[in-house]
């Protein structure tokens, strides 16, 4: 890249630019998966959306691979490119609520744990994510499945509006008023038609939640994956509760000499009234006994928050992921004989129910299309040491195969690896020759590609 050309940008942009001989460039290139290690020629950290659009037409003018880093968790790495630019919103993740009206809007590099802390403090939440560590507008844009998903949607259900920078540079405001093709397809069809610089959502009253995890021995695996099958189809929306494959992590309230096992737990948030929790959660302590759990009343991003310890930066990722209709019992074999499998203490499988309120969007409302499905599983490999990366990754991919036959042909795009493109149809289903339609309107030439991609 001419230096010229680059001081020209440096010019443009209030925020930080940082070339490949800038101090800092090492730390700056790094992205949350280890797996991955690429080399940027330049990552611009934007102050504003002035230096967004500068970014957007320094690219596109160069003819330069864009890639967008919002929280910065995309597993396939779609935070980074080799020789293009990097456009990192980490420095722009501002929320604002307004809690009269109910809503708050984030920036483009907000974490949930950023906007949980400002909508907490007001006793209000909306949909989010597991990990409070992950972007908002990555997860949104993605569909965003969370706890409070079944009481009040997916994190895109509750999107109002946002502001996009577009592939020719130019600022919009979309909504179901304004640019209504776009809003559409902003919400599930990922990342690809422009850089949501700030994000507007609709709040709901939720400051403290019951639940938590609880750990069953594995002989119990069929039970507990079959009590919560039947019990999920018609349970309390104000209820978000998934199983989970887990190697027990040195934790105060798990036995010490149980530190290492693997087992199969339940993770529960009852967002109703506090006072009925316990009762709530009393169908998961009848199923088998608990063996350990960290269950009562909590804020709700203390336990939006009570995994991130698991999953640092600068682990090995590898994620394969489907959505499921029905958990047959020959799909509960199949969990049965690989989810104990799990290779170490940061991987996991979770088994996500999306019905409930994600069922009363239509599949053609939004671009997340799965609106019959009742689960999203995906099979999240990580691990800290790349030596183990051909064993852990067979593991992922084994288990996938079981499973895939028993499961719908596409998965939830914020699940699927980088090697998962030729899912890009059957992941949208009949939304996607609409999505591509929208492709070619805002980003014909495909400057967005750095992505689960939809080609124009």
């Amino acid at each position: 890249m001419a230096t010229l050309t680059l001081d020209k940008l440096k010019e443009q942009v209030r925020g930080e630019v940082i070339g490949t001989a800038d101090e800092g460039y090492e730390q700056a290139r790094k992205v949350y998966n280890a797996m991955i290690d690429r080399r940027p020629s330049v990552v611009v950290r934007p102050a504003n959306v002035g230096d967004i659009i500068s970014a957007v037409n320094f690219a596109r003018e160069s003819r330069l691979d864009l890639a967008i880093r919002g929280g910065g968790h995309s597993v396939p790495g779609f935070g980074t490119c080799d020789g293009g630019v990097v456009i990192d919103l980490s420095r722009m993740r501002g929320v604002r609520v307004n809690p009269v009206k109910q809503t708050a809007r984030a920036e483009g590099g907000a974490t949930w744990g950023d906007f949980n802390a400002a909508t907490n403090a007001f006793g209000l939440a909306t949909t989010g994510g597991i990990i409070s560590t992950t972007g908002v507008a990555g997860l949104t844009l993605g569909g965003g499945i969370g706890y409070l998903a079944r009481g009040f949607g997916l994190s895109c259900d509750n999107l109002v509006s946002a502001d996009v920078v577009t592939a020719d540079g130019k600022f919009v405001i979309v909504s179901e008023k304004e640019n209504g093709d776009l809003f559409w397809a902003l919400r599930g069809g990922g990342g690809n038609f422009g850089v949501v610089t700030s994000l507007e959502f609709k709040l709901h009253p939720v400051k403290d939640i019951y639940g938590g995890p609880m750990f069953y021995e594995l002989e119990h695996v069929r039970d507990i994956l079959s009590f919560y099958r039947d019990y999920i189809a018609d349970a309390p929306e104000e209820m978000g509760v998934f199983p989970a494959f887990q190697i027990a992590p040195p934790l105060p309230f798990i036995p010490e000499k149980r530190h290492g096992d693997t087992f199969i737990a339940m993770v529960a948030c009852w967002a109703g009234p506090v006072d009925k929790g316990e009762k709530a959660l009393k169908p998961f302590h009848d199923v088998a006994p608990v063996v350990a759990e960290h269950v009562g009343p909590m804020p709700y991003p203390a336990l939006n928050s009570a995994f991130d310890g698991l999953v640092p930066p600068g682990l090995q990722h590898y994620w394969k992921a489907n959505f499921v209709k029905e958990l047959t019992d020959d799909a509960i074999n199949a969990h049965t004989l690989h989810g104990p499998k799990v290779p170490v203490v940061n991987s996991t499988v979770h088994i996500y129910p999306i019905n409930g309120a994600c069922h009363r969007v239509k599949s053609d409302e939004t671009a997340f299309a799965y609106r019959d499905a009742n689960f999203a599983t995906v099979i999240a490999g990580m691990w800290p040491d790349p030596s183990e990366n051909a064993a852990n990754t067979k593991w992922v991919r084994d288990y996938y195969d079981a499973t895939a036959p028993l499961s719908e042909e596409g998965g939830y795009i914020n699940f699927m690896s980088g090697d998962d493109q030729s899912r890009i149809q059957a992941n949208y289903k009949g939304n996607y020759k609409r999505l591509v339609e929208v492709k070619r309107k805002y980003d014909p030439d495909n400057l967005f590609h750095v992505n689960q991609n939809i080609k124009p």
